[in-house]
This record gives structure tokens, sequence and C-alpha cells, in this order.
């Protein structure tokens, strides 16, 4: 039984310290906008008060109240919201509210099974703390804004308890790092968040900067297809990316790609699906030469893509 015993201990220890360190960091948010009353959790980052929640939490609204398990209260505003990372960056008027700013993860480094906790509002119970591990990972959540739909890649499945009220919330590491931002409950005992990596840090800058995030157009849609096995052993890949659209006149058209091609690489990096596409296609991609490499009747082509701003 002693070694139960201590299991049971470790685990709880880490739970422990992970929830004393984060629940400082986390807030409960009350919106107001032409949808309504709204609520959800938010995670402040950085010591002048930059808050991180889910854009759909704060749809259509500007402002409104975070409150701190300290029982801190401050108005905030809404810097910038990208609907199709569904990310939010908010800033509180009053920093010092948040007496602890969260550490930044990186979800690149998680593995299957690994421990990560989960600190939000859920149901309007403030301070709430969950554990469960790492169920899955690479999951893609289907979200749009009022004229498209995207892919975000990546996405973090957990069994950590999520519900209502969680979205915006923290989701950490063992070691109270920040690796997720909770944004769905995709069914009983599977949740899911927004990873914290290097794309969704641009995305962050972007917010913080700009307020909206620029995302680059090639104009091709498509769907994974098997590489000849000869080819994927060369390669150490086993799928690309089928275009099934070439847009006329868009950038990929131009360059020279045709409905057929099998897409291998964009960028320098492998393509395997549309995912590997849409995480190029961000600001700093518009302009610049897209180096990609496609496999057209058993022969492979190179050319040059120039991404264009998506309106």
């Amino acid at each position: 039984m002693e070694p139960d015993v201590d299991a049971l201990d470790a685990y709880s220890r880490a739970v422990t310290t992970v929830a004393a360190t984060l629940l400082p960091s986390v807030a409960s948010l009350t919106v107001q906008s032409r949808r309504g009353n709204g609520a959800g959790s938010a995670v402040v980052f950085n010591p002048d008060g930059l808050t991180l929640t889910s854009a759909h939490v704060v749809e259509g609204a500007t402002s409104g109240l975070a409150e701190f398990t300290s029982g801190e209260e401050t108005r905030f505003d809404v810097v910038g919201a990208d609907p199709l990372a569904d990310l939010a960056v908010l800033r509180l008027h009053d920093p010092a509210a948040c007496t602890r700013p969260a550490t930044l993860g990186d979800a690149d480094s998680l593995r299957i099974g690994q421990l990560v906790i989960a600190v939000g509002n859920p149901l309007g119970l403030a301070g709430s703390v969950t554990a469960g591990v790492v169920s899955a990972l690479g999951r893609s959540l289907p979200v749009r804004d009022a004229r498209r739909m995207r892919l975000i890649d990546d996405v973090i499945q957990t069994d950590a308890a999520l519900n209502p009220g969680n979205s915006g919330g923290a989701l950490a590491d063992s070691a109270g790092r920040v690796v997720g931002i909770n944004t769905a409950v995709a069914g009983y005992g599977l949740g899911l968040a927004v990873p914290i990596n290097t794309n969704t840090r641009q995305i962050v800058q972007e917010l913080v900067s700009t307020g909206r995030v620029r995302r680059a157009y090639l104009g091709i849609a498509g769907t994974p297809a098997p590489l000849p096995a000869a080819l994927a052993g060369k390669l150490g890949q086993r799928r690309g990316l089928r275009l099934v659209e070439v847009m006329p006149g868009g950038p990929a058209a131009e360059a020279g790609l045709f409905i057929g091609d099998v897409v291998i690489a964009a960028g320098g990096r492998a393509v395997q699906g549309v995912q590997d596409i849409q995480r190029l296609m961000l600001g700093s991609s518009i302009g610049t030469r897209l180096p990609i490499t496609a496999l057209r009747r058993g022969a492979l082509v190179d050319v040059v893509a120039i991404p264009t701003p998506l309106a």
C-alpha cells in the first residue's frame, strides 16, 4: 500500500503546486455584447495586464469585467480577437489586480499521457481546478468567422473535466506553464484546448501589435493523399496534399500549380494535409517567396508562389 500512497502524494503535490501557481493568474470574465450577457475565463500572461482568452468568449464585446480569486476586480478592454484561432487578447485597466502573471509554455513538447491541469471558472464556480492527462494530440477544431472557415491545427485533447465557463482558461503542464487555452467541451470526458506554440505566439503578438491577424492566401483546396511507396520511403512521409481546387488567377495558379498536383513540401516543410499549409499562411508570408514542391504524373515539380493577403 505504501507505494500507492507515495504515488498519490506525488500526484497531489503536482496538482496543488500548479493550482497555487495559476489561480492568481486566472480571472472570471463577465461581458456584455449585442448577443447578451456572457461569461468565461481568462489568464493573465504579462505584468502590464495583457490577458489571453477565447475569441468566442468576448465575441461582439469591446470591454468587460475581470474578477480574480483574491476578490480583486478590474475592467478590461478587448485589444484584438482572432476567431479563426479562437484567441483574444485583453488589457486589464488595473494590472495590479493580478498578483502573479502566468508563464506561457510550449505545447509542441507535450506527450500523450502527460499530466495537465485546467484552471478556470466553469458554470460560474470561480477558481475551479481539474486534472487529467493529454489524451490525444494533433486534433483539428473547425472554427469560422462571418465569412470563412478554418481548422485550428494541433489542438490538445484532454480528459481533464471542462464545462461551460472554462473557455478561455488555462491548461497547464506539471510545471505550471500554460500550454493551452481551453476552448471547447467536445463530449463527456473530452475537452479541447488551443495550443500555445510558435504559431499561436505569433498570432498573440499580432493581436497585441495591431489588434488583428492578417492571413495569407494561396487559392487552393486539397485533401490528403497517399504517396507512392518508393517516394514515401525516400521522403519519410506517407502523404501529401492533393489539390482538388486551384483558384484561377490566385497565387498558386500563377505559380504553376494545377488540380491533381500533390503538394509534398512548402516553405521547406513537409505537407501532409491542409493544416500544414494553413500554419504557413500568417501575415509574415504575404508578399514573400514560398517554394513549393509537388508530385505531378510521377515527377517532382518545384514552383515558387507569392501569397497575397486574404481579403
